[in-house]
Order: structure tokens, then sequence, then C-alpha cells
């Protein structure tokens, strides 16, 4: 399968997934949370009452490139931690792909700190592009079962809908209309049956 270059972005709406600041003293400036989990399914899509879900695999960043993961908010614009400098830690444990960032590097990073403190930001997401996947279509399942690169972590304020997402709706429209295609086929087949049982019984 070849490699996915879009990125694709997810952020996890859920109560125990909220970014949050560490109160470990006064002049600590450090946030933790998590930007994914795994093997938890999440809804991505729902259509006429179909949910398509989509869940990240346990081993699915194994091989990840994480070489330069940086920190941004709402994934553009300033740079408020990074890997190679060390003030962002990635690390992956049973419940999911773990952020630790320190945020008293610069003006800038410290009041995203204090943002992020206050409760003003309290979610994460992150963009990657996918090496491997599959869909089980009798559960609308998409698993992603390799990451190729995870390009960044991002705090957001305003949790964007993953059907905004331009890559993610491409897909899920994609699924939708192939799923939608083989069931005409298969109610025109049924039919064609009918009608030929009708004709036999006829004869």
């Amino acid at each position: 399968m070849a490699i996915k270059t879009e990125r694709e972005y997810r952020m996890i709406q859920l109560p125990e997934m909220q970014f949050r600041a560490v109160e470990e003293d006064e002049q600590s400036y450090i946030v933790e949370g998590y930007a994914t989990t795994f093997n938890d399914p999440y809804v991505m899509y729902e259509w006429e009452g179909v949910k398509y879900k989509e869940e990240i695999d346990r081993d699915a960043l194994l091989d990840a490139d994480m070489s330069d993961v940086i920190f941004l908010y709402n994934h553009e614009g300033m740079v408020y931690a990074r890997q190679a400098n060390g003030t962002l830690q990635l690390s992956q444990n049973d419940k999911g792909l773990y952020i630790r960032a320190d945020l008293s590097s610069t003006e800038a990073s410290r009041q995203m700190f204090e943002s992020i403190k206050a409760g003003l930001v309290t979610q994460m997401s992150w963009a990657f592009t996918i090496a491997e996947e599959e869909y089980d279509e009798k559960k609308h399942l998409r698993r992603i079962r390799k990451v190729n690169k995870v390009y960044d972590v991002s705090a957001v304020s305003i949790p964007a809908n993953p059907n905004t997402d331009i890559s993610a709706r491409s897909y899920w429209d994609g699924v939708i209309e192939e799923e939608r295609r083989s069931e005409r086929e298969r109610a025109e087949k049924v039919e064609r049956i009918k009608n030929k049982l009708k004709g036999d019984v006829h004869e």
C-alpha cells in the first residue's frame, strides 16, 4: 500500500484526554496530555444513521518518523516547544501517545501555558501521514495500522470537526460511495432473481 502524503489531523474529544498544566512548582511551565489513544474506536463520520469509526493501532507508531515533532497552536504559527531542543517529549504507553512540553522558553510559550492553566485551551490534536490502513466494511471501522510521520502536536481552542479535514473527508466520502454502490448492486441482483423466479412460475 502506498504511503499517503496528505497530512491528516485528529483530536480526541474525551474528558480524560484534556490537555492540562502540571502544577510542579511556581517556576514550572509544564503541560501534558494525550494526542491520541490506541485501540479505542472513535466516531469520525455519521451518514444516514450509520456511524463510521476509526482507531489507531497499538503498534501504529513503532516505526513512525517522530524525529523532530513540534508543538503548535491550532497547527500553525509559532513553535512553542520542540523535540530537537528537548522542550517537547513524546512517549507511547498502553493508553496512547503521551505529550509533555516545557513552555518556559519564550514569553509567547509562557502565555500559552497560562491559557492552558486557566482552562481556556483544553484539547490536543496531532498531524500525521498514514503508511498502512485497512477498512472493515461490516463494522464501518477504519484501522490505521502504521503511521508514516508525525509532524506536530497542537493545542487547540476550538475543536476541529474531523469532517472538515479535507483528506479525512475525502476518505470517508469514498467509503460511503463504495458502500452505497455495493448496496445498489446487491439490491439490483436480488430484484433480478425475483423477476426470474416470477418468470419461471408463470411459464
